[in-house]
C-alpha cells in the first residue's frame, strides 16, 4: 500500500529558515533541546523520524554545523564532549567523525547522500579522509553555481536533488552523475537560492520554510517524491 508524501510548511523561533536548525536522515533528526512541541511533532509526522534533542557547540544550529547520511555523522572539531556522549548515547549504531579543520559550519561544507559527497574545494585533505571514512562515500572537490559551500545551496536525499537556480546543465549532468539522482533547479521561501535554509528533506518527506510559495512546494515534490511509493 503507498504512503502520503508530505510537503509541511513551519517556522522555527519564528524564522523560516528552517534548514538551519534541524539535520536529517531516513532514521533520525537532531534538532535544538529547546525547539517547540509544535515542529517536534511535525518533524516526527512528516519525516516520520526519531527526535534527538542537543547543542552543538552550544548552538542551536544543528543544520549548519552537522553533515550526514545513514551510515555516519561529521560533527564540527569544537563540539563539546558532552554533545559527542549523548549523541553516541542516542545513536549507538552510527559512526562519528570529527572534521579536523578551523571550520566550523560542517552542513555547509558537505553535500551528501548514501551514495556520494561533494565537499567545499578548499577544505583540506584529512578533513576529506575523515568524510570519506565517517560517511563511508566516495568525497569530490567541486562548487556549484560558483559557491564554494555546496550544502547551504543545495539539497540532496537518496531519491533527488534540488540545486541553486544559476547551477550550470554542466553542473547538473555531473551533479546526477555523482549522487544517482535525478537533479533539478529550484529556490525556497519566496526565491531564496540557499535550498537547506528552507528545506529539511528525506525520502518520506519534507519540512519547508512558512515562506516556501505553492510552485516552490510543487518543484520540491516534483524533485524528491515523483514515482515514489
Amino acid at each position: 500500500m503507498s504512503t502520503t508524501i508530505t510537503v509541511e510548511k513551519i517556522m522555527i523561533y519564528g524564522s523560516s529558515s528552517i534548514g538551519v536548525f534541524i539535520f536529517a536522515n531516513n532514521s533520525f533528526a537532531i534538532v535544538p533541546p529547546d525547539i517547540p512541541d509544535k515542529v517536534e511533532k511535525a518533524i516526527e509526522e512528516v519525516l516520520r523520524v526519531e527526535v534527538i534533542k542537543t547543542s552543538i557547540m552550544g548552538s542551536i544550529l544543528i543544520g549548519v554545523m552537522i553533515a550526514g547520511n545513514s551510515s555516519g555523522l561529521v560533527l564540527p572539531k569544537h563540539v563539546y564532549d558532552r554533545e559527542i556522549e549523548y549523541i553516541k548515547k542516542s545513536i549507538p549504531d552510527i559512526n562519528l567523525g570529527i572534521l579536523p579543520s578551523k571550520k566550523n559550519t560542517v552542513g555547509n561544507l558537505v553535500l551528501v547522500n548514501d551514495r556520494a559527497a561533494i565537499v567545499d574545494p578548499e577544505l583540506e585533505k584529512e578533513a576529506i579522509k575523515v568524510v570519506e571514512d565517517t560517511l563511508n562515500v566516495e568525497v569530490i572537490p567541486m562548487r556549484i553555481a560558483g559557491h564554494s559551500l555546496v550544502g547551504a545551496v543545495a539539497a540532496v536525499t537518496n531519491e533527488g536533488m534540488m540545486v541553486h537556480p544559476l547551477a550550470s546543465d554542466e553542473e547538473i549532468k555531473k551533479l546526477s552523475e555523482i549522487f544517482k539522482v535525478r537533479v533539478d533547479v529550484g529556490t525556497v521561501n519566496k526565491g531564496s537560492p540557499f535550498i537547506r535554509s528552507g528545506l529539511v528533506v528525506n525520502s518520506k518527506g519534507a519540512l519547508v520554510g512558512y515562506d516556501t510559495t505553492g510552485p516552490e512546494i510543487m518543484r520540491i515534490h516534483q524533485i524528491f517524491f515523483e514515482g515514489s511509493r
